[in-house]
């Protein structure tokens, strides 16, 4: 038996151990707990968090264009959130919110049960607050250090802001699947509606989403997407936030899986062109980080329906042209698969598989409309058969062939096929130099070349009302007259010399400025660039915006050798639409960052008178008269006296043009091969680029009044020459 002694100094020793134990395991808690304490993020910088919103581009009517940036998210206020959607959050990931200091013992107690018992990880013990910190704060690294500093600042959140103030956090940043951040990005992505348009079955889904949002959203499976959310409205029912009949009601309501493209299919104005020179814009002068990030909202100058005018316009030109140089068969052609997933929706060209094929016509399935009939009314250019039959059909198409087809405004379908030809058009305010429409090809999706604003070329005889101002400034009237017989210009590169000739090879004698310029006469206009100079003309149309290097110092540049973009061409034009003026395009009204502030505010640079008034107005006379009597009188089917401009195509029919205006827009058209080649003998501006101005222009100019071409005073007896 130890002696008492004895026992007390072991029982003294064994207190000395457990204190030393007790101070080495403080120190040690200290030195692990001190570093993570230091290291700590403010949970102050919360009151100023930046969301990554997404660029959004709007027309002028504010129709949305376009959507940048790979996180989709339009933050929320909390006061705006249906009071249903923060009980079903509640509800589904933290019932105990409220009571809470942010860190919930009990569900901590549980994870740690769980992890002992199991040896796996719970996601039980997580409240929203520490979902706030992990989501705003911390990484997404798995360990226990990462969750020592999120048990740390979620305390820490919960006594620097209000209950209310961290679900506004929560509901913005918690990430939903399919790229989408916060409850409304969801409800858009999801269900195609604003968050305040949903129903109780639908936000219920939104709130099973945090805890597997790759599994349980309805387009990875939607049958893990039901049980979710009916798990989510039971424990909303345990918990007396809706009634039976509530909750009986929204077990009712079906899922249907959603398309991944439901928020681009809600861009609500076809422009891809103009937004994604409001995307470069924004880029160049912001950078990409504040671009795709800081939710800036640009407004551009295109309105609604002008630009849908444009679009349909260039598309329904393209197609014409298609037409008239026939149908290519799709088994002939490279790469051709009968398989329609293989095909995507082109322009207005869908893909559609021949089912039936009668004498009425024929039957095919698309890929999103169902089964669609084409009549043979509808199909007969491509068959190239005076009467109805199945073998005529079925020398061009057979059962389970993929055939492109396209909507008409009637409502009925016409084969097509996606054009080989391009096009471009581009419509301008002249006053102001606001673009109002722009459409650069076929198919932004297609090709994402902008052939509005990037493409250079020959303007052909467009370019002649430089060369006839030039004359007008230089001692000529309109009805001075210019012999049109044959000429040699002395070219060092040909050994007889450059001999032009007018359009359809013939010569006309003596021809007035007015009739030379109505008729597009080569050799009037050749002549007078020999009489005023190549230099003249070449100041003339820098005058008129054209770049130095665009413009050839030859006598060819009377024919419009040079080059110029359909923009710089509708610039041209707007200068006899305003009288003499010249005016700076431009196509950014305004931007403005995410709390409404405006950080960028068009100032169209004021006016620039480059031609005088007389000239102005004299030139104005003769481009009415192209139109009146000229290459251009097709447009007369507008039933107008007021419009104005000038057929183009170059000699080799390689681009074709028709620039035109009125007092209120000036527009241009153009087609073209991308490889430039001939678009065929019979295709000039008149035929093939006209109809798309003058469809445009029937919609544009609808009850707007005309403008008569009034001398100003003081004109004198020189403007009452013809």
């Amino acid at each position: 038996m130890a002696k008492p002694s004895l026992r007390r100094k072991l029982v003294k020793s064994f207190l000395v151990l457990c204190f030393l134990a007790i101070v080495a395991g403080a120190v040690a808690s200290y030195l692990i707990i001190k570093p993570i304490l230091d290291n700590l993020p403010d949970v102050h910088t919360l009151q100023n968090v930046q969301y990554q919103i997404p660029l959004k581009v709007y027309s002028h009517d504010k129709s949305l264009i376009a959507r940048f940036g790979e996180k989709k998210r339009t933050p929320i206020n909390i006061d705006d959130a249906p009071p249903q959607l923060i009980n079903a959050f509640l509800a589904a990931e933290d019932d105990r919110f409220y009571e809470h200091p942010g860190v919930d013992y009990h569900g901590l107690l549980r994870a740690t049960q769980q992890l002992l018992l199991t040896g796996k990880k719970s996601q039980g013990g997580s409240t929203i607050t520490m979902q706030v910190t992990r989501n705003f704060l911390l990484s997404s690294e798995k360990t226990f250090t990462r969750k020592l500093k999120e048990i740390i600042l979620a305390l820490k959140i919960e006594q620097t802001f209000t209950k209310r103030e961290i679900l506004e956090l929560y509901l913005n940043k918690i990430y939903l699947g399919q790229r989408s951040y916060g409850v409304i990005a969801a409800a858009e992505t999801y269900f195609g509606k604003h968050l305040n348009e949903l129903n109780l079955a639908e936000l219920a889904l939104i709130a099973g989403l945090p805890k597997a949002p790759s599994v349980y959203n309805p387009i990875t499976d939607p049958e893990r997407a039901l049980q979710r959310r009916n798990y989510v409205l039971n424990r909303m029912l345990e918990l007396n936030y809706i009634t039976n009949q509530d909750y009986q009601a929204a077990l009712q309501v079906t899922i249907t899986p959603p398309k991944t493209t439901v928020p681009e299919q809600r861009i609500e104005l076809d422009a891809p062109y103009i937004g994604e020179m409001a995307r470069q814009y924004v880029v160049e002068q912001y950078g990409e980080e504040a671009a795709y990030s800081d939710g800036l909202t640009v407004y551009t100058t295109v309105t609604d329906p002008l630009q849908s005018s444009a679009t349909s316009a260039l598309r329904n030109t393209l197609h014409q042209y298609d037409r008239r140089h026939g149908y290519r068969i799709p088994s002939k052609q490279p790469k051709y698969s009968t398989n329609l997933a293989d095909y995507t929706l082109i322009g207005d060209a869908y893909p559609a598989q021949v089912k039936t094929i009668s004498t009425t016509g024929i039957t095919a399935l698309t890929q999103d409309l169902g089964t669609i009939t084409i009549p043979w009314k509808n199909l007969q250019w491509g068959i190239r058969a005076g009467t109805p039959s199945v073998e005529a059909i079925k020398k061009v198409l057979n059962i389970d062939d993929v055939i492109r087809a396209r909507q008409l405004p009637n409502g009925q379908w016409a084969l097509c096929q996606v054009p080989k030809v391009e096009g471009a058009f581009v419509a301008i305010n002249p006053q102001t130099g606001a673009i109002l429409a722009l459409e650069g090809g076929f198919d932004f999706f297609n090709s994402k070349y902008n052939r509005a604003t990037q493409s250079k070329r020959q303007p052909g005889s467009g370019f002649k009302p430089i060369i006839y101002t030039t004359a007008l400034e230089n001692g000529f009237t309109p009805s001075s007259m210019v012999v049109d017989a044959p000429i040699v210009i002395n070219d060092p590169t040909l050994r007889n010399g450059w001999r032009p000739e007018n359009f359809g090879h013939r010569f006309y004698g003596p021809t007035s400025l007015r009739n030379g310029l109505k008729f597009s006469r080569n050799i009037v206009s050749i002549k007078l660039l020999v009489a005023t100079g190549i230099k003249k003309a070449a100041a003339t149309a820098m005058r008129f915006g054209f770049e130095s290097s665009d413009i050839p110092r030859s006598y060819s540049m009377a024919l419009g050798s040079g080059q110029a973009s359909p923009l710089q061409m509708a610039r041209m034009y707007a200068v006899f639409a305003n009288d003499g003026e010249i005016v700076k395009p431009y196509f950014i009204e305004r931007i403005e960052a995410h709390d409404g502030k405006i950080l960028f505010e068009a100032k169209p640079e004021p006016a620039k008178r480059i031609i005088s008034p007389a000239v102005s107005y004299l030139m104005n006379s003769m481009l009415r008269d192209v139109v009146q009597s000229g290459t251009a009188v097709r447009a007369k089917a507008l039933g107008r006296s007021d419009v104005a401009g000038k057929t183009g195509t170059t000699n080799d029919g390689k681009d074709v043009w028709f620039n035109g205006y009125t007092a209120t827009i000036a527009a241009t058209a153009w087609l073209g091969f991308d490889n430039p080649a001939s678009l065929g003998n019979k295709e000039t501006g008149g035929d093939a680029a006209l109809p798309m101005w003058i469809s445009f222009m029937r919609d544009a100019l609808k009850d707007v009044p005309q403008k008569a071409l009034v001398a100003k005073e003081g004109f004198g007896s020189f403007l009452t020459i013809k």
